[in-house]
């Protein structure tokens, strides 16, 4: 409940709020209260963020100032290179009260844990009342109540019952298909001469060129490259956007979902969860319009129940994951990894040809699938011992979809398992057979995937057992494991020194 008070009240709206029905905006009257959206150097600056996701959120706030000032709210926007910009949202906030003469500064809750304690922390000199952000589905308390006293909170628990609140894919209270989950009829490899579509592309407009010569002046050294620059930055181009995805990808989606091939960076992914993290489009909404298209025949089941789980599954658990474990969570390292990042992270530079196809894509596009993020990059960093939190930031800078509350689970809990269980039950651990049968990588690498040690073998292979062996007493009691070190102890001690041989030159010449 927002109190009255003398007007005008200051609406703030943040980057990833660009919503026209978000909580702070309905709590405001465009006829009398003032929204501040503010470019700062506080939020470009905490990581080294690709330029194409600096450019994408300016350029989408641009235009959604745009769009609330022809819906008669009166905005006052500060772009980042402004002579007055004062270089932090709650410098500028302070500022806008003191210009408008607003004594109530009204905020849709922040989606990140640092945001939400730079408010509080300045609440004597800034008292911002926080709204919750009712845009997800599932609220932190509800969340909150959901995860007490679970041994054991898995997403799948969590997934159904959100297929049962929203009626998602339900017929009645029980799942379309008798299936609650397709996953496994979402892995198969590349196919070998499908054409696949790509996402929709849009060309700049006035405001989104002025935005790309900003960010081309002054993070002209960031990670990633700029231009050409294709992201929807309106409401009208992320639902075209959508729309298209349904259309021409979501057919295969299901199929080929962990896929992955040098012959396209994208196969029949709908590349809009940048669009959803931002506000420009929302959940439910997708969602249900998937639901729609499998129920009129137009889609196969495993490809709607795969999408679905994505938004109501995986996108809303690790949120109120997040929430419930923060701070405490980011700081978490279960296996003690110190290594730090390779350079190759950020050039691109590496012999392996699945690690330098993605980081390469990363580099052009701002985005990688799950799999590629998960089972290559993210794979490689866990095996080869390298700080987890070195990668959350790699992670949170290089992708344009990549907020603190949806990233740091994804990385640290199921890429690293540095939470030690808490979100995944056991590492995503893989070896090169991995890759060479999701993907077209192998075919072209220095390294040969058949070969297990040695100086041409894959060295995930090596890495691999290293990683299972180094681990052991953290990870050997794990019942879904048992089998993996069966097969590594039927190993004679020569194959087993091999491998610990070849990782240990590998990792040093790494490091």
């Amino acid at each position: 409940m927002i109190e009255t008070a003398p007007y005008p009240r200051l609406i703030v709206i943040l980057g990833d709020q660009l919503s026209p029905a978000i909580a702070a905006l309905r709590a405001g009257d465009p006829q009398r209260d003032i929204v501040l959206m503010a470019e700062v150097r506080s939020e470009t600056d905490y990581v080294p963020h690709h330029k194409k996701k600096i450019a994408f959120i300016f350029s989408a706030m641009r235009h959604f100032a745009v769009t609330l000032r022809a819906n008669g709210w009166t905005v006052d926007y500060v772009a980042l290179d402004a002579a007055a910009n004062r270089g932090s949202l709650t410098a500028e906030i302070e500022r806008a009260a003191a210009d408008h003469g607003c004594t109530q500064i009204i905020c849709t809750e922040p989606g990140e844990w640092r945001l939400q304690k730079a408010f509080e922390q300045s609440a004597e000199t800034l008292p911002v009342t926080l709204i919750d952000d009712d845009r997800f589905l599932c609220t932190k308390e509800d969340f909150a109540s959901w995860w007490e006293g679970r041994r054991q909170p898995r997403m799948e628990h969590f997934y159904r019952d959100m297929r049962r609140r929203t009626g998602l894919l339900m017929e009645g209270d029980k799942p379309i298909g008798g299936r609650w989950n397709y996953d496994s009829k979402n892995r198969k490899p590349p196919p070998a001469k499908t054409t696949f579509p790509e996402p929709s592309r849009f060309i700049p407009d006035k405001i989104t060129e002025d935005v790309l010569a900003l960010v081309a002046q002054r993070f002209g050294s960031n990670f990633g490259r700029l231009e050409p620059f294709r992201f929807g930055v309106t409401h009208a181009e992320a639902e075209a956007a959508f729309d298209h995805f349904v259309d021409t990808g979501l057919p295969g989606f299901g199929d080929y979902q962990d896929a992955m091939t040098l012959r396209s960076p994208f196969l029949f992914h709908a590349v809009i969860s940048l669009y959803l993290n931002v506000g420009l489009l929302d959940p439910r909404h997708v969602c249900a319009k998937v639901d729609a298209a499998h129920r009129s025949g137009d889609i196969p089941l495993n490809a709607a129940e795969g999408f679905i789980r994505q938004i109501i599954g995986w996108r809303e658990y690790v949120r109120g994951l997040y929430w419930q474990t923060m701070p405490d969570y980011a700081s978490r390292n279960h296996f003690g990894h110190t290594a730090p990042l390779p350079d190759f992270y950020w050039t691109g530079e590496t012999a392996m040809t699945c690690l330098r196809a993605c980081i390469a894509q990363t580099q052009d596009e701002a985005y990688a699938h799950h799999i590629q993020r998960l089972m290559v990059t993210g794979n490689f960093a866990m095996l080869a011992g390298i700080d987890p939190q070195a990668v959350h930031e790699w992670y949170l800078s290089v992708y344009a979809d990549a907020f603190e509350w949806v990233e740091l689970p994804n990385t640290l809990g199921m890429s690293q398992f540095a939470d030690g269980g808490l979100l995944g039950s056991k590492p995503y651990a893989a070896s090169g057979n991995y890759i060479n049968r999701m993907s077209d990588y192998c075919k072209s690498c220095r390294y040969k995937v058949k070969e297990k040690i040695g100086p041409d073998a894959c060295p995930f292979n090596y890495l691999y057992w290293d990683f299972l062996d180094r681990n052991r007493d953290t990870l050997g009691g794990n019942p879904r494991l048992s089998q993996v070190y069966r097969s590594w102890d039927r190993m004679d001690i020569d194959r087993q020194n091999a491998v610990r041989r070849d990782a240990r030159i590998f990792l040093n010449a790494l490091h």
